[in-house]
């Protein structure tokens, strides 16, 4: 008999968390929604039957009059060839398989049906990893599972071109949040469904000098001249195209008509 493969995350922990959500600590979701919504509107294409896989359907209702909200479920609630475009918001940096979602999406798409993905990237939190980090060596005398890793640019692109979509495309908007102390972010984190849900994680309560240190480190390290936290969040979004005939195909290399240097009208020297 096959084992099942390991679970890096824990989804009845974080779909407990996301429970206790706090509207008022979603800031991250609306501006997703945001993103989602100015980067349609640049698209010379008029949708008519979106679907939108999210964790919190609130934040995304009268988004569009005939959109499908989807629940973030391991198995995604889409029918095959039903949308002309499907927005994956803020959930696929939980996934167990990214990949897999990816290619429920693009079957759920109509031909040269546009997917829209936005998560959050590598450097998010960063400042909190680090803090953490040298805080737990110092009163644990080790490291544990506590913030969850996340994909860089380069490798969450990627992720298009392995589920099969033409045309892939990723960028980043760096977005920076302010904070009193630790405590504060903490409870933010914690209203939006955030917190650690890795699958190894320490389930014992921490000591309680663990993250009055952490602050202490991160006060030293990150904190601006008002003396308040600056933590990074990345919004990542990657946009590709269910396989069509009628889509641009990139030129045979070789094939140019006309030189580099002579384009740009400068001279050309031997590397």
């Amino acid at each position: 008999m096959t084992q099942a493969p390991m679970q890096l995350f824990d989804r009845r922990a974080l779909n407990a968390r996301r429970s206790r959500r706090r509207p008022d600590a979603l800031f991250l979701h609306q501006m997703a929604r945001d993103e989602a919504e100015d980067r349609l509107g640049l698209v010379n294409r008029t949708f008519t039957a979106p679907a939108v896989v999210c964790p919190f359907p609130e934040v995304w209702e009268g988004f569009h009059p005939q959109a499908k909200v989807v629940a973030d479920e391991d198995v995604l609630d889409l029918k095959e060839g039903t949308h002309d475009v499907v927005i994956h918001a803020m959930c696929l940096h939980w996934s167990n398989d990214p990949v897999g979602q990816l290619i429920q999406c693009r079957r759920a798409l109509k031909e040269d049906g546009l997917l829209l993905v936005i998560l959050l990237g590598g450097q998010t939190l960063h400042e909190l990893r680090v803090a953490m980090a040298e805080a737990e060596t110092v009163v644990l005398g080790g490291l544990s599972p506590r913030i969850a890793p996340m994909g860089e640019l380069r490798d969450l692109g990627g992720l298009l071109q392995r589920a099969g979509f033409a045309l892939p495309v990723a960028d980043l908007v760096p977005l920076t949040a302010e904070y009193r102390d630790l405590t504060h972010l903490v409870h933010d984190l914690r209203g939006m469904g955030e917190t650690n849900t890795l699958a190894q994680r320490l389930k014992r309560t921490p000591p309680r000098g663990l993250f009055h240190l952490a602050d202490h480190i991160y006060r030293e390290h990150f904190a601006n001249a008002e003396g308040r936290l600056h933590a990074t969040f990345e919004l990542v979004c990657l946009t590709g195209w269910s396989p069509s005939d009628n889509q641009q195909k990139p030129l045979r290399p070789g094939s140019a008509q006309m030189r580099l240097a002579d384009a740009l009208k400068v001279p050309e020297s031997k590397l």
